[in-house]
């Protein structure tokens, strides 16, 4: 099979992550999966929402949305309609859920952290760019924190890491990283989360035409558990403070 754009069925498109994006955010990243381009900011704040108080546990969560002209036609921004959609209430659950996976909320204390993620372009894949960029700046935040001494310095909130990847059946080929393209006439189009170390946190595949089978499933797992692992390599490139 020939991709449009000349990658392999198992290639990434060309991946970049940015730290420290911005000057305010105690942790910032932006996230480029091929043209899909995504600002992470972490925001840290002591305490936590009301129902979590004197649990002695801090609470990590995330926000989705999209710029007006991330796509080929403007959108309404969802603050002017009034009315969040479905669709980015998914994604900021999923967000969250994802870096709630590899946080130990006891050593993070009772503390917040927020990750907003803002779809500056969209090229297919932006929930994955979400995901994968969010916990670098999650990362550098925990680390400001203690440098500010708002978390001991013995303490490791972080149990792991996280990164996402989009994998689809694209005219009969399972193929990793889709971009808008192949999402938009894929026959399965998954995402997939995993930790660092291989293990998965969440699936979400659907069949848009023919339904998949095992085997597939089986193929389609394999190939985003590598492209996970290639991510997961980029982030500590980057948070090592190298080029990614």
């Amino acid at each position: 099979m020939t991709r449009h754009d000349g990658r392999a069925k198992d290639q990434l498109r060309d991946i970049r992550i940015t730290r420290n994006w911005l000057d305010h955010a105690e942790g910032s990243v932006l996230v480029e999966f091929g043209r899909t381009r995504v600002l992470c900011a972490a925001s840290f704040t002591e305490g936590v929402p009301r129902w979590r108080k004197g649990s002695g546990e801090g609470w990590v969560t995330g926000e989705y949305a999209m710029l007006p002209r991330a796509t080929n036609t403007r959108s309404d921004r969802e603050s002017v309609r009034g009315k969040i959609g479905g669709r980015t209430h998914e994604i900021s659950r999923l967000v969250g859920r994802s870096l709630r996976a590899v946080v130990d909320t006891k050593a993070l204390g009772e503390n917040t952290i927020v990750l907003d993620c803002d779809v500056l372009q969209a090229d297919g894949g932006t929930r994955t760019a979400a995901i994968t960029g969010a916990y670098v700046a999650l990362a550098d935040a925990i680390e400001w924190a203690r440098r500010e001494g708002a978390v001991k310095a013995s303490a490791q909130p972080l149990k792991g890491s996280v990164a996402a990847i989009s994998v689809g059946i694209v005219d009969g080929t399972p193929v990793l990283d889709l971009d808008y393209i192949e999402d938009s006439g894929a026959d399965t189009d998954m995402n997939v989360v995993m930790t660092g170390d291989g293990r998965i946190i969440e699936v979400q595949g659907t069949a848009e035409a023919e339904p998949f089978d095992r085997a597939q499933l089986d193929q389609l797992l394999d190939l985003a558990g590598a492209g996970c692992a290639e991510l997961t390599k980029l982030q500590q490139v980057a948070l090592a403070g190298g080029a990614a």
